[in-house]
């Protein structure tokens, strides 16, 4: 760092005397060296909340990409603030649990950490909230898990009814902060309360474009609580990141989202979620690639047979093969991509059975499937939520950090 403070310093001073073209030269190079800069996460940054912890009786809201990089390796927050003698006295687990192996929308049940001996509260079981019993003792909570920045990704969601509860109970909440791998651009419908569920809470696009900290301002400043409430909320910022930042996750997020490509795909392959297409649940390419056995061969050059495996104990269409597409390598998306879902409903067998009542909750509004079963295109689609997405980037602005 101390390298390119001085780097800089030479750039600004040595720009004044020479012709535009070096001084181009030099500052596209300057821009070089600080997208070399890494990013640093919030929980790497331990002087700037341990001192809000030490002494207090403290609840962390964690699963397994809440880490600590060192080097080539990590350690788990959790052991961390242990080691550091913070008094943890209760782990909370979201969806997928809190080492992250369990299935999506599978049950997770209570349980203590081998590790630490820690209790283990699950927020993906009998309860989606934390109850007042469970916070009874706590003086302050800490949330670090690593999002994707959709709105159907449920991390958001236990987050939302974190603060609830720490707002009720007046208990201070602590965001660390991690960045967004598809914070790079917003799209998609707006959610609509007739679509409202665990899987979309709040009046925001499919891709929203903002930190899980600045998601967390977000649903304080637009008093998305119940009764409009707030909670005491710390967000402990991301170095050296821009919303542009090009980030590959270290640790899968959950079971079914193994790489980058799946990541960026998520967004436009999760509809298929709720409809009779397979987006490769029980296979190795999850998120990647799409099928049917419903759609036929001949128009679909790509084959796959859904078998039960990590991550996916009983995946859609299991045994039976599947035509659809493979998009390992197709290029990074900066917008949602409609065509395959337009095309894959256009192509299907039977059309009464292509939808299914979850993809009124996936799509956040009921005017998407209306709008694929009467033939609209992807761009007429797209340019119908255009002024929600406007008057949603003004809103976004009072809470972005970067």
């Amino acid at each position: 760092m101390k390298n390119l403070i001085i780097l800089i310093s030479l750039v600004l001073v040595s720009c004044s005397a020479k012709p535009n073209k070096e001084k181009e030269t030099e500052i596209a190079n300057l821009t070089e060296v600080k997208e070399d800069v890494k990013i640093i996460v919030a929980a790497n940054q331990t002087a700037e909340y341990l001192d809000l912890l030490k002494g207090k009786k403290v609840g962390v809201v964690a699963n397994q990409t809440s880490v600590i990089f060192k080097g080539d390796t990590h350690v788990h927050l959790v052991d961390s603030l242990v080691s550091l003698d913070v008094d943890v006295t209760k782990v909370f687990a979201p969806e997928h649990g809190f080492r992250g192996k369990a299935d999506a929308g599978e049950h997770v049940e209570d349980g203590i950490d081998a590790t630490t001996g820690l209790p283990i509260i699950s927020l993906y079981g009998a309860n989606r909230k934390p109850s007042h019993e469970h916070l009874k003792g706590l003086d302050v909570m800490l949330f670090d898990i690593q999002d994707v920045g959709v709105r159907f990704y449920t991390y958001i969601s236990t987050l939302h009814n974190v603060m609830e509860v720490c707002a009720e109970l007046n208990i201070p909440l602590i965001v660390l902060d991690r960045p967004n791998p598809n914070g790079h651009y917003i799209d998609g419908p707006m959610l609509k309360e007739e679509a409202k569920s665990f899987v979309g809470m709040h009046p925001v696009p499919t891709v929203y474009g903002m930190t899980i900290g600045e998601y967390g301002k977000m649903i304080n400043g637009e008093k998305w609580l119940e009764n409009g409430i707030q909670c005491d909320l710390t967000v402990i910022p991301l170095k050296n990141y821009t919303h542009n930042s090009e980030y590959d996750l270290p640790i899968l997020p959950s079971p079914n989202l193994p790489n980058a490509q799946s990541i960026n795909l998520y967004p436009s392959l999760c509809f298929f979620e709720g409809t009779n297409v397979s987006a490769g649940r029980g296979t190795e390419m999850q998120f990647q690639i799409f099928g049917s056995p419903f759609l036929a061969k001949d128009s679909f050059d790509f084959s796959f047979t859904p078998k039960p495996n990590f991550g996916a104990k009983h995946p859609k269409h299991e045994g039976e093969v599947c035509f659809g597409r493979d998009l390992r390598t197709y290029k990074k998306l900066s917008s949602l991509n409609l065509e395959w879902l337009i095309e894959s409903y256009a192509q299907t067998a039977d059309k009464e059975k292509f939808f299914n009542k979850f993809f009124l909750k996936l799509a956040g509004t009921k005017e998407l499937q209306q709008q694929i079963e009467a033939g609209l295109s992807s761009e007429e689609i797209q340019l119908s939520w255009q002024n929600d997405l406007t008057f949603f980037k003004e809103v976004r602005k009072m809470y972005v950090l970067y």
